[in-house]
């Protein structure tokens, strides 16, 4: 059963809350988006309110049916927030589209959505993506999208005068389309309202005090639920300055230019700000640099400084589990990584670590408002007033996503701690029956190869097989110097060593025969990871299929794909 919409405040509404940064700090500034060649365009509360306003208008004399779909396909900058403020102040309802799609995922959400109007912003690869927009479509260029012949932002806000009134909408209307990363599948459409997404924003506002005073950088995708919820939406609570990312060349001056106070991430890039350091300063040395008195503290300081995260009060990691070692590494340095847990259905309000309270390799307790059980088979299900309406144009599938009484079937697997922290363990569509007839829950292992230098990401995989074995993919730094033979012994050493340190921590029926290592990357174009970064399972298990004859007949440790170019 689907449950009902929670109840909200008509005040705690976003829009409301938007308004009211609005009306009491006007000239605050509040986003402030890079323009290139080191000018930076700042919005104040008023500005901003001023152009949604005006393009909200716009979309009115359209005459579009209320609650009709608008979609956003753009990499995060002002104009996305300010083209979702305008949607809805228009009465209509946003789909954001992530910015590295192929047109086929493109045209599928924009013909299923029944998107009426589409905002094309700062983009990458808009020729690959274009053939996929529906002909005929109305399309809008924000500021920085790719040079074309589409009516722009600035011209049409222009044109017309602000709304007269400040927009209000029921909590119970249809929000936004927040279309799932697709990891298994056609991408499918999360309904969520007002009330479910105004409800967990003013909910963790609340349980981590944050305010105006804090600075955050945008960089994830928008696109997805964890990155809207904590920086876009927290901002219309709680009001804090968001910053925005030039590109992947200028992020190390955009995070200085930010100090954020408040900073997320994904375990794949808290992994590459360790290996930046530690090419920096050997791991053995700076271990013991910081076990020093006073040095110590000096040293803490000087590298949170040149990662840009010195100002940082809460910092966060979340989309996917992260290794133990690598949040203890972290609050060796001074920085409590509070992992957290949720999903697209539940507006990621389920599960987050307290300062204080964090247990390494636990996601953390439930909020406030927030109920979780396991089944018997170790499910975890989880009752929010973040979760969603149901899945768009698929009533059927909704109804079975949730139990009788209203609790969501994530299908995950976990474990929760006397202290109520919850343990995710793996996916329960993944575990894997080897030819011995165990199951092997791929996930742990994977976090446990992940957590090397080496490993920019693996797979756990042998369903049928006598054992399991990991593919994996090696660090990009590596790759280049991989046709130097005494770099490739080097590297085959150190598997060979990983494979033995995690076969010494599994159960028996979890080692792993091998290591085989993927001779391309595993890219987002090439189909093989999602728009978060998470491995598409079922995709690089086919992909490596017609070889694992020969590589279990190998007997060897480390396994190469197919030897480097010399």
């Amino acid at each position: 059963m689907v449950p009902p919409s929670p109840a909200v405040a008509p005040e705690d509404l976003l829009l409301a809350r938007f308004h009211g940064h609005v009306d009491r700090r006007p000239d605050a500034t509040w986003l402030s988006q890079p323009m290139g060649g080191g000018v930076v365009d700042h919005f104040s509360f008023a500005r901003a309110f001023d152009e949604a306003s005006r393009m909200a208008a716009w979309l009115r004399a359209l005459e579009l049916p209320p609650g009709s779909r608008v979609a956003i396909l753009s990499k995060n900058c002002a104009h996305f927030i300010l083209a979702e403020l305008a949607i809805w102040m228009a009465g209509h309802v946003s789909v954001a589209l992530y910015p590295t799609l192929d047109a086929a995922t493109v045209r599928y959400i924009l013909e299923h959505s029944e998107a009426q109007l589409l905002f094309v912003g700062k983009l990458d690869t808009w020729d690959e993506m274009r053939p996929g927009v529906p002909e005929g479509l109305k399309q809008v260029s924000f500021p920085l999208s790719p040079t074309s012949d589409l009516p722009t932002w600035s011209e049409l806000i222009a044109q017309v005068a602000p709304l007269p009134e400040r927009t209000q909408r029921p909590a119970s209307d249809l929000a936004l389309l927040l279309y799932t990363s697709g990891s298994t599948g056609q991408p499918k459409g999360v309904m969520h309202d007002f009330a479910s997404i105004s409800a967990a924003t003013v909910g963790i506002v609340r349980a981590l005090g944050l305010n105006e005073a804090d600075r955050m950088l945008s960089y994830l995708p928008l696109a997805h639920a964890m990155e809207r919820w904590l920086i876009e939406f927290v901002s219309f609570v709680a009001g804090g300055h968001i910053f925005f990312a030039e590109s992947l060349d200028t992020f190390v001056h955009d995070l200085a230019r930010a100090r954020p106070t408040i900073f997320l991430s994904v375990p794949r890039l808290w992994l590459k700000f360790q290996l930046g350091v530690f090419r920096k300063m050997p791991p053995k040395k700076l271990s013991r640099l910081l076990k020093i008195p006073v040095v110590g503290g000096l040293v803490r300081r000087k590298v949170l400084a040149g990662l840009g995260l010195d100002q940082v009060r809460l910092a966060g990691s979340g989309s996917a589990p992260i290794p133990g070692d690598l949040i203890q590494w972290y609050r060796d340095l001074g920085l409590e990584l509070l992992e957290g847990y949720g999903m697209s259905e539940n507006f990621s309000y389920s599960h987050l670590s307290l300062p204080g309270k964090a247990r390494v390799g636990y996601v953390g307790s439930t909020y406030p408002e927030v109920m979780c059980r396991l089944t018997d088979e170790g499910e975890v299900l989880v009752k929010s007033p973040g979760s969603m309406r149901g899945y768009y144009k698929q009533p059927e599938v909704s109804a079975e996503c949730f139990t009788e009484d209203g609790f969501l079937r994530t299908g995950d697997r976990g474990e929760i701690d006397g202290e109520g922290r919850l343990r995710i363990t793996g996916r329960v569509k993944e575990l894997f029956k080897t030819s011995k007839g165990k199951y092997v829950a791929p996930a742990p292992i994977e976090n446990l190869i992940n957590n090397d230098p080496h490993v920019e990401l693996s797979c756990v995989a042998g369903s049928g097989y006598p054992e399991a074995h990991a593919v994996v993919q090696l660090s990009e730094d590596l790759l280049p110097t991989l046709a130097d033979p005494a770099v490739r012994a080097r590297v085959e050493a150190a598997l060979g060593a990983l494979l033995d340190q995690v076969n010494a921590q599994v159960l028996g029926y979890e080692r792993l025969a091998f290591l085989a290592v993927a001779r391309e990357p595993w890219t987002i174009e090439a189909g093989f990871l999602t728009p978060t970064l998470k491995i598409k399972r079922a995709r690089i298990e086919d992909a490596y299929s017609p070889q694992l004859d020969a590589w279990y007949a190998d007997k060897s440790k480390v396994i190469w794909e197919q030897p480097p170019a010399a």
